[in-house]
């Protein structure tokens, strides 16, 4: 029994170690030893068929670039391959597709390289060693090119290189192991993303880094790149003020060219931009297909025409003019009509069947109404079910709909902009939601099509990763295992000795801005009274802290790639909340009457222009302004759930003045009251009442100077308010009081002055309400005396204060106003605070 035990958990813990290994390729690529050297001499020579699909070239061209940034070493490209001059003289590395490179096609025929594990594979590389050379070769065309960005990465070219400017370690040599490395076929058919409310950020970005007011093909190629090492296929181009395929011929040729399917977004039909509509409306008509066929259908036909022999998805359907619904009910005969129509387009204009190009129905937000009130669209067609625009995903087909030939996606939103709020700032998605809706949605069949809205791109950056992983492998990490990716991902970035730290800080901010987007933080997200707030800012702040050590401990060249992807979000969030927190003090303390609101209304201040300054650190110093302007979104100043305000605005602020006197409220039975917030002063014929700013454990004190002067007749008053009487029947009936007064404990908080002038005690009097004051020697045993000493004077100076306790009786008043009175004796007292406590028993309270 005993031994079955132990061979289950053998079993268990194989297939853990197994499934880690499942997506990325078994390390091959070594740095110290191994079966090949690659650049003997420093050199590499990589070999591609000219008749290889054009996409492989563009990836090998990118690969002699990592190349150069690993090594240093000279990597050439030849399509001289197997020439008379011997086996020695063939290039390094052979790179090619199935059916497209005769060399490839050769080592097929030869057996050398295994016709099964590649014909008929979907998107599917192998790389192995034949004859002393690395071969990588591709079933198709994004086979090859994942290949060849598999090495990359092995090699240390993290896919964030350029989109968060993570650094390349050097390595002199490069080794390869015999073997044959894989990660086999994407669970998921079309996995890509959606650049979208790309204004302001990205369009500034482009704007300053381009020149141009559109993305024109050479932003679109660096994004095509990333997609592709991060093993997606397809994308959705931005939308709000570009168009894709009008604004720059280039962007289409090269995403077919570099092998990124393109389509549409939701609302963007037959493969044309919303934004080609809209800025031409009066020339096309009402977006209105009842009212204005004719125009539409050759508005959609110039779309299939132009895309004619393309790589692409078509978004077929139909939603109102831009994001909103075509109509109040969901009229589905005449959607049926619309996609009926499109269909025959399609199959006139590429001379097929319809169903030989692929298309999507996005069944977003209300044209889900569509297909539940039973409209049905022809098998071949995907459906793509969508998240609530925050994670959640909505809907997933049934047994029966699983049938559906076209197969189910899933649209998912990292970046939202509509109600509640926008959510457009940072990344504010728990890395355990994704992984948990998403095998949510691959358990129940939706696997045909996966497209994340990822925003402005930046600062998108891991759950883009997340996203792409599980699109290839939804089950490669399990419930035990989610923030593996997290820390695989890290020691991807920084390196294997910070991924633990690294991964345990980025896990935590994720959770924490997931409570809260910066959109829709404000004052009232956190109770004051239940110390709430206090708890929060005190997590962010340890965060904060966190990430700073570890940013200080890291080798400059990774301080660029770590503030983009850890410590700016973590600084904006900290920051964000010690503002708000700020701003709930400040109004707290200006409802009591009290003067602190003023300190709290500085800091608020303060902490909304620090704001600004992470943001300008980021647009201007970071990488040397490589990404100016893409920190540009507006975040603090909503009133509605959009950003149509003009700017930044700081949050709304009160200011105790001391025109009448300042008069503090008590707080559950206690008034606090600072130094410097006196009612009224009366200086001494020399000495005068003067302010030490700073000073003691909260915020400023007061004292008499010069010190050498008399200080008879100097007083400083504070009024309060704080009511005695209480109603007979209620149950928090104080037993203090009695006869109209109630006994208070009053703190009077001095700088642990000595007994200078050597008298016996310095001393100064109490009043409360102009009753006679009450004389309190506060220093007398502040001595070296034997019975002091240990006892009274070093625990006393130690905290730097004198907390003296004076208990008098409290009369009551109609307005429950009092002034207490406080009447220095000997120069160089120094208050610092005074508390008032009419709470029933000894309890502490708060020196600072």
């Amino acid at each position: 029994m005993r031994l079955n035990k132990i061979k289950k958990s053998i079993m268990l813990c194989a297939a853990l170690l197994s499934s880690f290994s499942v997506q990325a390729a078994q390390q091959f690529v070594h740095f110290h030893q191994g079966d090949v050297l690659l650049n003997p001499g420093n050199r590499v020579e990589i070999y591609m068929d000219a008749n290889d699909c054009k996409g492989v070239s563009y990836a090998v061209q990118a690969l002699i670039k990592d190349f150069r940034q690993v090594s240093g070493c000279q990597a050439t490209l030849t399509s001289l391959y197997g020439s008379t001059h011997g086996k020695n003289s063939q290039p390094g590395i052979l790179v090619g597709t199935l059916g497209h490179s005769a060399a490839i096609d050769q080592l097929v025929r030869q057996k050398r390289i295994d016709a099964r594990q590649l014909k008929g594979k979907r998107e599917k590389f192998i790389i192995t060693l034949v004859d002393q050379q690395l071969v990588i070769a591709g079933s198709d065309r994004r086979g090859t090119i994942y290949g060849i960005y598999e090495l990359s990465q092995q090699m240390g070219v993290s896919p964030w290189y350029d989109w968060a400017d993570v650094p390349v370690v050097h390595h002199d040599s490069i080794f390869v192991n015999k073997g044959i490395y894989t990660d086999g076929e994407p669970a998921v058919r079309y996995r890509g993303i959606f650049l979208n409310d790309e204004a302001p950020c990205l369009t500034s970005w482009v704007k300053n880094t381009y020149g141009t007011e559109y993305g024109d093909h050479r932003f679109y190629q660096r994004v095509f790149e990333l997609v592709l090492r991060l093993r997606g296929n397809m994308m959705w181009p931005a939308m709000w003020g570009w168009a894709f395929y009008a604004d720059d011929a280039e962007n289409e040729k090269t995403a077919d060219e570099m092998g990124v399917v393109m389509s549409t977004s939701h609302h963007e039909p037959m493969a044309r931009n919303h934004q080609e509509y809209a800025r031409n409306r009066k020339g096309w008509g009402p977006w209105n297909y009842q009212k204005n066929k004719a125009n539409l259908q050759k508005f959609f036909r110039e779309g299939i025409e132009r895309m004619k022999g393309t790589e692409q998805i078509v978004t077929i359907g139909m939603r109102g003019d831009g994001d909103e619904a075509m109509s109040e009910e969901a009229d589905t005969r005449l959607m049926t009509n619309i996609i009926n129509d499109q269909r025959k387009i399609i199959a006139d204009v590429t001379g097929k069947k319809a169903s030989e190009t692929p298309q999507v129905w996005a069944l977003y937000k209300e044209v889900l109404d569509y297909y539940d009130k039973g409209m049905k669209v022809p098998d071949d067609v995907t459906l793509l079910l969508c998240d609530d625009n925050w994670g959640n995903v909505r809907r997933v087909p049934n047994d029966k709909e699983r049938k559906h030939k076209g197969g189910w996606g899933l649209y998912y939103h990292v970046d939202y902009v509509g109600a509640p709020r926008n959510s457009k700032m940072l990344n504010v998605t728990p890395v355990q939601n994704p992984w948990e809706q998403l095998t949510l949605a691959y358990e129940n069949g939706i696997d045909r099509l996966w497209i994340l809205n990822v925003g402005d791109l930046k600062p998108m950056e891991y759950p883009i990763s997340q996203f792409m992983d599980m699109a290839w492998n939804p089950r490669k990490y399990d419930v035990n295992s989610i923030t593996r990716h997290t820390r695989d991902w890290c020691a991807q970035q920084f390196g294997e000795s910070q991924a633990d730290e690294a991964a345990r800080i980025l896990n935590l901010v994720c959770k924490y801005n997931g409570r809260c987007t910066p959109e829709m933080l404000d004052k009232n997200t956190y109770s004051l009274e239940n110390g709430e707030w206090q708890e929060v800012v005190n997590q962010h702040l340890q965060l904060e802290a966190d990430a700073l050590r570890q940013y200080n401990s890291l080798p400059a060249a990774y301080h660029d790639a770590y503030r983009q992807i850890i410590l700016f979000p973590i600084e904006m969030m900290s920051n964000l909340h010690q503002m708000y927190f700020a701003q709930a003090q400040n109004n707290a303390l200006y409802k009591q009457g009290n003067p602190k609101a003023n300190v709290w209304a500085d800091e608020c201040e303060r902490l909304f222009k620090r704001d600004s300054l992470i943001c300008d650190f980021y647009n201007h110093k970071m990488s040397g302004g490589k990404w100016n302007g893409m920190m540009t979104q507006k975040h603090i100043g909503y009133k509605s759930w959009n950003d149509d305000f003009e700017k930044d605005t700081c949050p709304e602020l009160f200011r105790v003045t001391s025109k009448d006197g300042v008069i503090i409220s008590e707080n559950n039975g206690v008034v606090e009251i600072e130094a410097p917030y006196y009612s009224s002063k009366t200086d001494a014929a020399e000495a005068k009442w003067t302010e030490i700013p700073f000073m003691g454990k909260s915020v400023s004190a007061m004292t008499l100077m010069p010190y050498t002067k008399s200080v008879k007749g100097a007083s400083i008053t504070y009024k309060f308010k704080m009511q005695v009487s209480k109603t007979s029947d209620d149950k928090a009936f104080n037993s203090n009081v009695s006869n109209g007064k109630q006994k208070v404990r009053i703190h009077v908080i001095t700088k642990s002055t000595l007994d200078y002038l050597n008298k016996g005690g310095l001393t100064y009097g109490v009043s409360l309400d102009g009753a006679s004051p009450v004389e309190v020697n506060f220093n007398k045993d502040l001595n070296e005396k034997p019975e002091n000493i240990y006892n009274i004077y070093y625990p006393t100076i130690a905290t730097r204060i004198v907390d003296q306790v004076i208990e008098l009786e409290l009369p009551a008043t109609t307005d429950g106003i009092h002034s207490l009175t406080l009447t220095p004796n000997d120069p160089a007292i120094v208050f610092e605070k005074i508390v008032i406590d009419g709470r029933e028993g000894k309890k502490s309270v708060k020196v600072i």
